[in-house]
């Protein structure tokens, strides 16, 4: 046997062996964890937004508490996580025991009750593996009465004629909001102005998150906004809310300096067809004007109960009765970005205290269950998408249109119509439309036509995907 021979047959005898070696021990893969992307318009896009109230979220009241159930708020489609904000409070003039979360004493600080800066950065790390975003509360108008620029730096503040720092005012009464434990900053000041902006960059900076709620963001100058704004987006592209809406000062040109904010008329009117006070007409030609004058570029947030309607005008059980789940289902289906309030998953029968402990029983029922689907609809859906791309959105006509609210929306071939009778009444109405669908929550077929008569139990909605 020639030498060149044996040698290839020895090779080939140890490359069976190995492979066979190798066929015994079990594979290892390296599997590279992928870097978060960044938030953006697509994201915000089919975003559900969920506002944590650490607080009363849990007995322990804690981020790392909160930390636990981020899996079930990924199951709610939920998307972005809105943080009340996690600062220490005041207890100088301090309303309640623990006081008001809006009495920040310290920008740069977390409130010890929650648990300690590196539990918040692995709140928001857990946060982004699981794909969600996480923005904080901010207070931008005043602070507590324990701050340190109260003594270093009075000037910081808006002052009486008496020289001595006040409480905020009411700009349509001239007169005192009652917020006596929080002081009115002073806008005029410049070097406030930049030492509030540098509290700003810090977090993004320190802890990564994704953005802002910009607490009574119709209080601050605008001009604040643009060079805060710029500053922040230096550093990573962010999410900015405002609580406001076109009728503050600044209408408009306010809100065009944000991506989102809240369309605090709608839920009033919501609140008074729930009661019977309005009707489905009333109710779309809110929206027909509110879309219009907003234009897709800023997106409305839509909600039945956030912190300060649940602690102060009452729990989703008082405001809507059994109206609550079809304005849930609107919520989700009409043009913007829904936004479910904590405990509200849970059926919350409420209302929390805002100024001490509390919190709530955590036993999921149907509200859960219209969560979760309503929150794979918004995810997946193009057609439900909000924003300059968003799905495009037309009320259709009914022989019912005081009571029954059917409307369209359409994008790249997806197309899903709503149907919700908006009363206390049994509804028997004809529609002109024709198309073969899906039930959204159990995928039956339904078809539509000029020729059928639809009855619809009071508050009952269809929600329709084409075939």
């Amino acid at each position: 046997m020639k030498p060149h021979f044996i040698l290839l047959l020895s090779l080939l005898i140890w490359s069976c062996q190995e492979q066979s070696e190798q066929a015994r021990k079990p594979e290892i893969k390296t599997i590279e964890k992928k870097s978060f992307e960044p938030i953006n318009s697509e994201v915000v896009s089919k975003a559900v937004l969920y506002e944590a109230n650490i607080r009363q979220y849990s007995d322990e009241g804690t981020f790392n508490a909160f930390a636990k159930d981020l899996p079930v708020l990924k199951q709610m489609g939920v998307k972005i996580i809105w943080m009340m904000p996690i600062n220490p409070i005041s207890t100088t003039k301090s309303k309640g025991p623990l006081g008001s979360y809006y009495a920040v004493s310290d920008y740069t600080k977390v409130n010890p009750e929650f648990g300690t800066l590196e539990d918040f950065k692995s709140l928001v790390e857990k946060a982004h593996d699981l794909g969600m975003y996480v923005i904080l509360d901010w207070v931008p108008g005043h602070t507590g009465w324990d701050h340190v620029w109260i003594k270093e730096h009075s000037d910081f503040y808006l002052k009486n004629r008496k020289g001595e720092i006040i409480d905020p005012i009411d700009f349509r009464t001239g007169k005192s909001f009652g917020w006596t434990d929080v002081a009115d900053l002073n806008y005029n000041n410049m070097e406030m102005r930049e030492a509030l902006r540098q509290a700003m960059v810090y977090w993004v900076k320190e802890t990564h998150i994704d953005g802002y709620r910009i607490d009574q963001a119709y209080a601050v100058p605008q001009e604040f906004y643009d060079k805060t704004f710029e500053a922040l987006k230096a550093i990573k592209p962010v999410f900015l809310l405002a609580e406001t809406d076109i009728y503050h000062p600044g209408g408009l040109k306010l809100v065009s300096k944000f991506d989102a904010s809240y369309d605090w008329p709608g839920h009033h009117l919501s609140k008074e067809v729930a009661q019977g006070q309005k009707n489905a007409n009333n109710y779309f030609r809110h929206l027909q004007t509110t879309l219009r004058r907003y234009g897709p570029e800023n997106i409305l947030v839509n909600f039945v109960s956030n912190h300060d309607e649940n602690s102060w005008n009452g729990t989703v059980a008082e405001s809507y009765g059994e109206a609550a789940h079809v304005f849930m289902a609107m919520n989700y289906t009409l043009p913007g970005m829904p936004l479910i309030y904590s405990g509200q998953e849970y059926d919350l029968n409420k209302r929390l205290l805002f100024f001490e402990k509390d919190s709530f029983p955590k036993t999921a029922g149907k509200t859960m269950k219209l969560l979760q689907q309503l929150g794979a609809l918004k995810n997946n859906h193009p057609a439900l998408e909000s924003g300059s791309k968003g799905g495009s959105f037309q009320r259709l006509p009914t022989s019912k249109d005081q009571q029954v609210f059917a409307f369209e929306r359409v994008k790249d071939g997806d197309t899903l119509v709503v149907m919700a009778n908006l009363s206390k009444d049994y509804a028997q109405f004809t529609m002109p439309y024709e198309g073969s669908f899906k039930r959204y929550q159990d995928f039956k077929s339904k078809r539509l036509s000029s020729s059928y008569q639809y009855d619809m139990k009071p508050w009952e909605f269809w929600i329709l995907v084409k075939n």
